[in-house]
């Protein structure tokens, strides 16, 4: 939520799911390329953000390789950022989410993925 609130604050488009399955599926019925990043909250229920993340990942469409996606998870630990990027995150945020470095992490994202 907090995420959602910053970020549409800041002019950018945001579709919420509920869980990791919800997100999977939304991913699946958007058209190529309707996302630019997607953030994931690791500890969603019914399917956890590392289990949509390689769901996602192994979807045979040309976006679903490369969309930035950016894990949220309330702790810091270098295990926790491990377990992100062999799931295919690009990033690891930690709570509580600062502002500035969400922003800046997505530009970075978005900006590699552009030039892909």
């Amino acid at each position: 939520e907090i995420a959602e609130f910053l970020l549409e604050n800041a002019g950018i488009l945001v579709t919420k799911a509920y869980n990791g399955k919800e997100a999977l599926e939304r991913f699946e019925q958007s058209e190529t390329d309707e996302f630019d990043a997607i953030l994931m909250d690791v500890m969603m229920p019914v399917m956890d953000g590392y289990e949509a993340t390689k769901a996602i990942r192994a979807l045979n469409r040309k976006d679903a390789k490369k969309i930035p996606i950016l894990a949220m998870t309330a702790n810091a630990f270098a295990e926790d950022r491990r377990k992100a990027l062999i799931a295919g995150m690009n990033e690891h945020l930690t709570k509580p989410l600062e502002y500035e470095k969400l922003l800046r992490t997505l530009s970075v994202c978005c900006a590699k993925r552009l030039y892909e």
